[in-house]
């Protein structure tokens, strides 16, 4: 028998920001796996992901009951495999599944979860990257730059939340691949110098020093007086109407994230004009990482990895120790205390 720790929700929550109050910490005993094909995982890490908040609303469907597991990005490694024909002893993953540190799965399950092999990428001692680079942020920075947006060389690209995980290899992406003028916007001095020294950034907007739409605009127009061509949406609120309304002809938008409203008990929806968009042939297109971790995943494995072994990514993680650490991990993504992405080793 292992034992295992499980991070659970106490009880959904509409608003507010998420802390260690709204979560603990279970404990299970976990039997060795049985019937042919199946396996036994260890988790080393989880992901603290801004969209989680939704999950722990009322309004998710379904709504987690009180006491419920979590469930979320993770990396781990096989402990033992019953002759399962994919996954062998010591193979290393990434996946979606529940925040419980062992798990069984039998050859069926496996084949109905979300779960990508990393042990021809890395190597055990660089799992977390199944969390960043190689796992749901990059899959988003990927799919985002290089299927939705489609730069031209040269082209110029806002990109929100810069600081963050999917916004700092949004960038490098953007500027590595075609060689855009990338602008981000982050909060604060010292991350808005950050972007530019460590993650090759041409320009920063400190949001913290002016949020409005209008002052956002201004900072736009300064750098690119002839309009973006392309906006990266991780925010929402005043960057989304902002980026709209300084858009260029044949300017596309890609949405993926609304970060400022994930606390809010109510989205607020965004006032645009779409009728602006019909002579300017410009365009709006939501997606998800899912994409490039199921359909695309040998393209996007094999294209992130490439760059990060030629030193173009730069891992950057705000690491918390210990499954118990989750709650502040999950706080400090909405109280812009992390750079890069927030891991939890368990």
């Amino acid at each position: 028998m292992s034992v295992a720790s499980s991070v659970t929700l106490i009880a959904p929550f509409d608003e507010g920001v998420p802390g260690p109050e709204h979560f603990q910490i279970t404990q299970s005993t976990v039997p060795p796996p049985e019937g042919e094909g199946s396996i036994q995982v260890k988790l080393t890490g989880l992901a603290a992901d801004p969209f989680l908040r939704g999950r722990f609303k009322t309004t998710n469907v379904p709504v987690y009951a009180p006491g419920a597991t979590i469930s979320g990005f993770v990396v781990g490694k096989v402990v033992t495999s019953n002759n399962n024909a994919n996954w062998k002893e010591g193979d290393i993953f990434g996946s979606m599944m529940e925040f419980t540190t062992v798990q069984n799965f039998t050859a069926a399950q496996l084949e109905k979860i979300l779960i990508w092999k990393l042990t021809d990428f890395i190597a055990e001692s660089e799992l977390d990257l199944g969390l960043s680079i190689l796992g749901m942020p990059g899959a988003t920075a990927y799919g985002g730059v290089v299927d939705v947006l489609r730069p031209k060389e040269g082209e110029t690209i806002w990109i929100s939340a810069a600081a963050g995980s999917v916004g700092t290899m949004t960038g490098l992406l953007a500027k590595h691949l075609y060689n855009c003028k990338t602008i981000g916007s982050c909060g604060g001095p010292e991350k808005c110098e950050l972007i530019k020294t460590k993650f090759g950034y041409d320009h920063a907007i400190d949001y913290k020093a002016g949020g409005s739409k209008e002052e956002l605009k201004a900072a736009l127009k300064a750098i690119a007086p002839k309009g973006i061509d392309m906006y990266y949406e991780n925010v929402g609120g005043a960057h989304f109407e902002a980026a709209f309304e300084s858009l260029a002809p044949r300017g596309r938008i890609a949405v993926c994230g609304g970060i400022s409203m994930y606390n809010d008990k109510d989205m607020k929806p965004v006032s645009i004009n779409p009728m602006t968009m019909v002579y300017t042939s410009q365009r709006i297109e939501g997606f998800i990482s899912f994409t490039y971790l199921t359909a695309q995943r040998e393209a996007f494995l094999k294209t992130m990895h490439g760059l990060l072994r030629e030193g173009k990514l730069v891992p950057q993680d705000t690491v918390f120790e210990g499954i118990d650490s989750f709650g502040e991990a999950m706080r400090t993504i909405f109280t812009s205390k992390n750079i890069g992405k927030v891991v939890v080793h368990v």
